[in-house]
C-alpha cells in the first residue's frame, strides 16, 4: 500500500473574493483569485494596475502548486516586509495554494508606520479570504493509454475499478483514451495498466 505519504489534495478558493480595511483615510482593497500559473498572476496584476491606475500601491502575494512550492511576495514600493509578507502569511495560515491576493492601497495622507501597514495588509487579506469559498483540489497527472481494440475490455475494467474519467477517446483498430489520475493512485494505475497486454502509457 505504501502510498499514504503522497499528499495530493490541497485547499484553494473557488472564485474571486474581496476584502476591505480602512485606517486613517487609507483604503486597502484586497482581491483574492484562484490561479494556477505565474502567467495568470502577471495578467491579473497588470489588469488591476490598469483598473486602479490612481492607487498608490498594488501589493501582492501568491502560492502555486499542490505542495505550494512556487510563491512570491511583492511589496510594490511599500517598506520591505510590511506588506507582501503579511499577505502571504494569511495565505499560509489558511493553508491555501493556487491563489493570488492583490491588495490595492489608496493613501489617505497619514503614514501608518510599519506596524500599521502590517496590520492593514494582514486584515484586508484576511477579510478577502473569509469571504472566499474554500475548495479542495486534487493534484493529478494526465496520461494517454494506447491499446489494441482486442484489449479494450481489460483497459475499461481498470478504468472502472479505479473510477477514472475518460477523455478524448479514439476507438479504431488502435485505440487511445486520455485520463487524469490523482497522484496517490499513479503507481497503482501504472501497475494495473502495465498488466494489460499490448497497452502503452504516455504521460501528457
Amino acid at each position: 500500500m505504501g502510498n499514504f505519504e503522497i499528499k495530493d489534495s490541497y485547499k484553494s478558493i473557488a472564485s474571486e473574493a474581496r476584502g476591505l480595511f480602512k485606517d486613517n483615510g487609507s483604503r486597502f482593497i484586497a482581491h483574492a483569485y484562484p490561479v494556477e500559473t505565474e502567467e495568470e498572476v502577471k495578467e491579473i496584476v497588470a489588469a488591476l494596475k490598469k483598473e486602479y491606475y490612481d492607487a498608490r500601491h498594488h501589493v501582492y502575494a501568491y502560492r502555486l502548486g499542490h505542495l505550494g512550492e512556487k510563491f512570491r511576495a511583492n511589496d510594490d514600493g511599500e517598506p520591505s516586509g510590511s506588506s507582501g509578507r503579511p499577505v502571504l502569511g494569511q495565505i499560509d495560515s489558511n493553508s491555501l495554494s493556487d491563489i493570488l491576493v492583490v491588495v490595492v492601497r489608496y493613501f489617505g495622507g497619514i503614514k501608518l508606520g510599519i506596524p500599521g501597514l502590517i496590520r492593514a495588509y494582514k486584515t484586508s487579506t484576511a477579510d478577502a479570504l473569509a469571504n472566499a469559498q474554500i475548495i479542495e483540489k486534487i493534484a493529478c497527472k494526465l496520461f494517454r493509454i494506447s491499446f489494441g481494440y482486442m484489449n479494450m475490455n481489460d483497459v475499461m475494467k481498470v478504468m472502472k475499478d479505479m473510477g477514472l474519467e475518460q477523455k478524448n477517446q479514439k476507438f479504431d483498430m488502435e485505440c487511445s483514451i486520455d485520463t487524469s489520475v490523482r497522484l496517490s493512485q499513479v503507481d497503482t494505475f501504472l501497475e494495473r495498466m502495465g498488466d494489460v497486454e499490448g497497452c502503452s502509457i504516455d504521460e501528457l
